[in-house]
């Protein structure tokens, strides 16, 4: 792919696949575009998963109810090729945009971060590639933010743990942040300050930066923090709170609306390096104040808020829907030495047994989207009082059939983006 490259025209009529609910009485069928069967092709080092006995006869049992119509369908309406070749571990929509601007999203593969457009009718159009100047720099994720007088900024990081920071209207990268001692697998900015940034690394740390005063905010990690590599983390809506997870199967939540986190970020915005003889006095946060195992048996890739509940995914094909404590429990009276926890929902999949395969939410959380490693999407509409009545469409298309590593919606769900294996980018419209 090269800069130059203009736009990638929308599939010819014969090439696009449409969403057809078939029934033939098999219950396999539902909901799922042009059933093929597919062929797992080679997965890259990051799907090492470690063995898991899989109770695949009792969950295809529970999943039946699952297979009932879902009112969510999306008809695939182009695909492109970065020419890399290699695996596309992120894709990011830009969410900080007002209603009826252009759909604008991000992928990370390779050492080249490019930044894409969705036109109409299914048009993809390349805007700008940056290429990393290491040639052994692997990108695993993206986060989108804006600068102070709303410009969008992007933010990238991956294999070698340097943070970049990218501007869109410069044409480069601005800025770039060293700290972690290993790779970054998520980047998330907070919801209501954009120059805080989270980090999640191998290093079994999380990181807040200060993008604009180039500063290392807060450490969290440490005594009682996780015990191998974090892979996700996320802000709820407020940015009071944030949960993460990782290799050593737990998930942990920690409490950042304190007085010691203000004070942090107040000081990272008032530090002035040519007034002090000592560097920036970054905080270290050695204690969760939730922290549970008892959720997933496995490596745990991926997690987000659902409002006041978690959403959280093994290897173990079911995203859960969980909440510290009892049911009747508050975010006051949950202590860090109690570990239990209330699961309300199961939603569950097929074939995505290997790690690091991410789901999306819409910006209005109500729809959710997810790849497995043989190319299918199952994409579950949220906008239901009762999480058990939840459905899912399976979409499929004949050209894919490797690992969806991330999906990514856009701000009103109408346009769904998956990226894989082999360098593919898919564009899904819904369908009215």
């Amino acid at each position: 792919m090269s800069d130059s490259e203009e736009s990638v025209p929308p599939l010819s009529k014969k090439q696009r696949v449409f969403t057809q609910v078939q029934n033939d009485g098999s219950g396999d069928e539902m909901d799922e575009i042009s059933s093929t069967t597919s062929t797992k092709e080679e997965e890259s080092s990051r799907s090492d998963t470690p063995t898991l006995v899989s109770r695949r006869m009792g969950s295809i049992g529970r999943m039946k109810k699952g297979w009932k119509k879902c009112k969510l369908q999306y008809k695939c309406t182009n695909f492109l090729k970065e020419d890399h070749g290699q695996p596309i571990f992120g894709i990011q929509v830009n969410m900080n945009v007002r209603d009826g601007e252009p759909v604008m999203f991000a992928t990370t593969g390779c050492n080249r971060v490019t930044i894409y457009e969705c036109l109409d009718n299914g048009k993809v159009k390349v805007l700008q590639a940056y290429i990393d100047p290491a040639n052994d720099e692997n990108f695993y994720c993206c986060a989108w933010s804006y600068d102070e007088v709303g410009q969008p900024l992007l933010a990238a990081a991956g294999l070698r743990g340097i943070v970049r920071i990218i501007s869109p209207l410069a044409m480069q990268c601005i800025k770039h942040f060293i700290g972690h001692g290993n790779a970054v697998n998520e980047l998330k900015f907070h919801p209501r300050d954009p120059n805080l940034l989270l980090s999640v690394s191998k290093d079994h740390t999380l990181r807040i930066w200060n993008i604009k005063t180039d500063l290392c905010v807060m450490i969290l990690g440490g005594v009682d923090g996780h015990r191998d590599e974090v892979l996700s983390a996320d802000f709820n809506i407020d940015g009071s709170r944030i949960v993460s997870c990782g290799m050593d199967h737990s998930l942990k939540m920690w409490k950042i609306d304190t007085e010691m986190f203000r004070d942090a970020v107040h000081a990272s915005y008032t530090y002035n390096p040519a007034k002090s003889n000592t560097p920036f006095p970054t905080v270290s946060n050695h204690f969760p104040d939730f922290s549970t195992r008892d959720i997933h048996r496995n490596y745990v890739d991926c997690v987000k808020w659902l409002g006041n509940f978690v959403l959280s995914k093994s290897c173990e094909n079911s995203i859960i829907c969980w909440k510290p404590g009892s049911l009747d429990y508050t975010d006051t009276n949950i202590k860090a030495s109690d570990n239990t926890v209330s699961i309300l929902h199961r939603f569950e999949y097929r074939e995505c047994e290997i790690w690091y395969m991410r789901f999306c939410l819409d910006y209005y959380q109500k729809i959710m989207a997810l790849g497995n490693q043989v190319g299918k999407i199952f994409v579950w509409d949220l906008d239901v009082e009762d999480p058990t009545l939840c459905r899912f469409t399976k979409l499929s298309h004949a050209k894919c059939s490797v690992a969806i590593r991330q999906t990514a919606l856009s701000k009103d769900g109408n346009i769904l983006l998956a990226v894989t294996d082999d360098g593919m980018i898919w564009r899904w419209d819904r369908i009215k």
